[in-house]
């Protein structure tokens, strides 16, 4: 990944730090939606559209519902 990254900041004539920055950005956005726990779907452009399967949701739902007796 340093090459691609080393690739990137030449071509745009920027840092490292800033193309690693941006790259790494996207996933740092999900990992927050994630850990909000509403389960709301996301896009990536380029890498797809992904969502919490609504059997598992409700599975999962089930589950804390028992848990809470």
């Amino acid at each position: 990944m340093k090459t691609i990254l080393q690739i990137l900041a030449t071509k745009h004539n920027l840092p490292i730090a800033k193309i690693e920055e941006a790259v790494l950005h996207q996933f740092k956005h999900v990992s927050n939606v994630m850990k909000e726990g509403k389960f709301k779907s996301i896009r990536l452009p380029y890498l797809g559209k992904f969502h919490v399967n609504p059997g598992r949701l409700k599975y999962l739902n089930n589950e804390g519902s028992d848990n809470r007796k």
